[in-house]
């Protein structure tokens, strides 16, 4: 049974008890009495309903049940015993839970409020002995319990020191749940005095629930301790003091506080309530996914993120750092983050300022810890976005150099020789020089189209264009394919990037390396397509020498989903391996 499920069984088993128990002992038709009772008695088992409900990772919903259902057993049972002629140990039992249900109202659920968890460490040897005096007290009552009829009692304590006995612990047992439950009243004015502004009057209503309920019960007992006082105490003041102060109490703190960051508002104009709790991890995924795929600039999904966790976990202000040094706010930032986690994949930080009211617990670092996931993939996405474009204008740059200081300048060269020609009457001599100019600039042009998108590789393929970079090669180069690659064709930015990955590969080799042999090796498998590229150069300690043109290059692979890797070593040579995925 899942525990929204077993909320739901417990609340309606509180309920049918509560209600059963009143109707029992008073009959048909009931007092007005009994009805508030009974009214009364309903709103705890409901609250912790909706508590676990809303917010099952918080114990406190559950405390608020055992409340709930302690009063109802208890109900349940007296009202038993009013309507059997020889009670049994079962019935007293039951009986018995009410003393359970003080105990619980005055002990454990304004010591563990608001979250189930104790204030300190410190209070663990009290909640423990408040336990044991709890069972004690109720033992206690079972064997002796309360019987206005003075039937016999089925537990056989009849001889006088037994019962002596048993009454100095149901009246020890009293003792220290009241004095106890001044000693949590006390706890409560400090913890709501030294609480941030949010929490303060959550912390005042607690308070003010716990003086009312306390006051309520000392009515009621001097109501049975005077019977002929009449029922005045009891009706308008003790019994809705003892059964409503502490539900009210919560309610209000709910209402107007957001406890647990339960919200109630209405929705739209039917008067319907609505609650509403922080979403869960699976929730904020989600919306944030969806975000993120609908924004397409990659610094307006960090702010959304930024935004969204902020939003989350109810912070003033969230920071988002890349190692870069960009920074996305979201908020106004003041002070020192609260919380500070690495993203997926080591790329930035997300640091997170004070929550709106209380403070970061493990269930939110938790949270963060499973939005750091999305937060890595967005922030990797910047910056992959960020180097596309740095390359490509560095590349538009490159391209723009060569025109200029090359193909620009032969031209420029070439018509001033023609004009020459024209007015001097040059003979054949010049215009064969002049031919070969224009032959070379041609040539030249050839060149700088081959570096953006080599004619050889929109005819031939991959293979072909390869082995056409490699035949004009100064040094012995060996290209070795898989059988059927060559008649293979792949969409061009596949070809583009494999091709001009081998280029830059080789001409590191020449350049920086002194290769005096290379190796080119083009494979296909897996769904992967594979280029290898080895030398038998100088090597260099890759960690220490900073490649802008593979940078460059890995930026394109990552960004059709592959992967670049090089392993190089002095004096060992170099080995630069990339991939793409490519279905066969």
């Amino acid at each position: 049974m899942g525990s929204k499920a077993l909320a739901g069984s417990l609340a309606v088993l509180a309920g049918a008890s509560v209600t059963t128990g009143a109707l029992l002992e008073s009959g048909l038709p009931a007092p007005p009495t009994q009805w508030m009772f009974t009214a009364l008695a309903l709103t705890l088992p409901a609250l912790g309903w909706l508590f676990v409900l809303r917010r099952p990772d918080v114990r406190y919903g559950w405390l608020l049940l055992a409340t709930g259902l302690s009063l109802g057993l208890g109900a349940l049972g007296v009202g038993l015993l009013a309507r059997s002629d020889q009670p049994n140990l079962l019935f007293m039992a039951l009986a018995g839970m009410f003393v359970v249900y003080y105990g619980l109202c005055w002990v454990f659920v304004p010591l563990l409020f608001p979250d189930g968890r104790l204030p300190s460490r410190r209070w663990r040897p009290f909640l423990w002995i408040a336990v044991a005096v709890q069972l004690i007290y109720w033992a206690g009552a079972t064997l002796i319990p309360f019987d206005p009829y003075n039937r016999p009692n089925p537990a056989g304590f009849s001889e006088r020191p037994w019962l002596i006995a048993v009454q100095a612990a149901i009246g020890l047992s009293q003792l220290f749940m009241f004095v106890s439950a001044l000693v949590i009243l006390i706890g409560l004015i400090v913890r709501w005095r030294r609480s941030q502004p949010r929490e303060r009057g959550q912390y005042a209503w607690m308070v003010a629930g716990l003086i009312v309920q306390l006051c309520g019960f000392a009515a009621v007992a001097y109501y049975h301790a005077n019977v002929n006082s009449g029922v005045g105490a009891l009706l308008l003041f003790g019994l809705p003091a003892v059964l409503g102060s502490l539900p009210v109490s919560i309610g209000v703190a709910v209402v107007r506080h957001q406890l647990l960051d339960i919200k109630i508002g209405i929705s739209g104009s039917r008067l319907t309530v609505v609650f509403d709790v922080r979403p869960g991890v699976g929730k904020v995924l989600a919306r944030l996914g969806t975000a993120l795929e609908d924004t397409a600039e990659p610094v307006e999904q960090l702010g959304r993120l930024a935004a969204a966790v902020r939003a989350t976990l109810d912070t003033t202000w969230v920071v988002i750092t890349l190692g870069d040094g960009t920074r996305v706010v979201s908020g106004e930032e003041d002070g020192e983050p609260e919380l500070t986690l690495p993203v997926h994949g080591g790329l930035g930080q997300i640091h997170c300022g004070p929550r709106t009211y209380g403070r970061l617990t493990d269930d939110d670092r938790r949270l963060l810890e499973a939005l750091a996931v999305p937060a890595g993939l967005a922030i990797q996405s910047a910056a992959l976005a960020t180097r596309l474009v740095n390359a490509q204008e560095a590349e538009r740059r490159r391209i723009q150099h060569n025109i200029h200081d090359g193909v620009q300048q032969q031209l420029v060269a070439l018509i001033a020789g023609l004009e020459l020609a024209r007015a001097t009457g040059a003979g054949p001599d010049v215009l064969t020089l002049l031919r070969e100019q224009a032959r070379q600039t041609l040539n030249d042009l050839r060149e700088l189209a081959a570096g953006i998108h080599p004619s050889a590789l929109s005819q031939g393929g991959l293979v072909e264009a390869v082995e056409e970079r490699c035949s004009r090669l100064p040094v012995p180069t060996k290209v070795i394919a898989d059988a059927g690659l060559r008649a293979r064709r792949f969409p061009d930015e596949i070809e583009g990037a494999m091709y001009f990955t081998v280029s830059e590969a080789i001409a590191n080799a020449l350049k920086h390396a002194g290769a005096s042999k290379i190796e080119v090796r083009l494979t296909q498998a897996d769904g992967r397509l594979r280029v290898g590229v080895i030398d038998n150069g100088k090597g260099f300690a890759f960690h220490q020498v900073h490649r802008r043109g593979l940078a460059t290059l890995a930026d394109r692979l990552n960004a059709l989903g592959g992967n670049l890797e090089v392993v190089s070593e002095q004096g060992k040579g170099t080995q630069m391996n990339a991939w793409v995925p490519a279905n066969a």
